[in-house]
């Protein structure tokens, strides 16, 4: 946990002692009252918390005592803005899918668009994971370990269809493909100097078993240059971060 983050009603609340963020003061930082800690505000200002007040309170399962935190907050900076990167995603597996969006949200993509393809599995949509309580709290742990206070924005679609629908017509849009590819990728991305005001870059990866003849013409027809990253043939999540890592380095964002 590179920074403690908690909404703006939580920042002038003491920090209850079962709170995960609690427990991990109490028994991995070992804080205690005037020591400091990284804090932030969901979505707004990243800075210093000073502990003012620890109070023992005991556990009411076990007897055994643990540490309720009092805090005050000190906003420094605005934190660190995500990047004009939107991803489409199609379903991967539900153990994949949480790595994925831990890792794409560390890396600071502003968007994350899940959504239902021809060839993915239709359970996949359905598993606990995806529901929007556990998908932002996975967004929201990449946050966490990237010391960022801004998350990424989470919608889910049904279909490739209903996803592009809400697709800005001036972004730049790339997918990847290795059957029908135009180029490569890190080609495509040296032609790219910078973005104009207010334009992203949106990334489309399919699920495990890819695009259909349909979906790409739909794609294509949508404006997307479709591009490779090689001969292999990489994992949605793997896919998904790679992409990202370049497209952020070749727009100068990794420097």
């Amino acid at each position: 946990m590179n920074i403690c983050l908690f909404t703006a009603e939580e920042i002038n609340r003491p920090l209850a002692p079962h709170d995960e963020r609690a427990i991990h003061l109490n028994k991995v930082l070992h804080k205690k009252e005037g020591d400091t800690f990284s804090a932030g505000i969901i979505g707004g200002q990243a800075g210093t918390a000073t502990i003012t007040k620890t109070t023992e309170v005991p556990n009411p399962k076990t007897g055994k005592p643990e540490i309720q935190y009092e805090f005050s907050f000190k906003g420094e900076s605005d934190g660190k803005p995500l990047f004009p990167l939107v991803m489409i995603i199609g379903f991967p597996r539900p153990i994949q899918l949480k790595r994925l969006l831990r890792d794409i949200a560390a890396l600071g993509v502003c968007q994350v668009h899940l959504t239902g393809t021809e060839l993915g599995e239709k359970s996949y949509m359905q598993s606990t994971l995806v529901e929007r309580g556990s998908a932002y709290q996975m967004l929201l742990d990449g946050t966490v370990q990237a010391a960022s206070t801004h998350v990424p924005e989470l919608f889910l679609h049904t279909s490739l269809k209903e996803c592009l629908e809400s697709i800005n017509e001036k972004d730049i849009k790339i997918t990847l493909d290795n059957i029908r590819p135009e180029g490569s990728l890190e080609t495509l991305m040296s032609g790219i100097s910078e973005l104009s005001e207010n334009q992203k870059i949106v990334a489309a990866i399919g699920s495990e078993r890819g695009w259909t003849d349909k979906e790409r013409n739909l794609l294509f027809e949508k404006g997307f240059k479709i591009c490779s990253m090689g001969k292999r043939v990489m994992r949605t999540e793997t896919a998904a971060t790679v992409s990202a890592s370049i497209i952020l380095s070749k727009l100068g964002f990794l420097d």
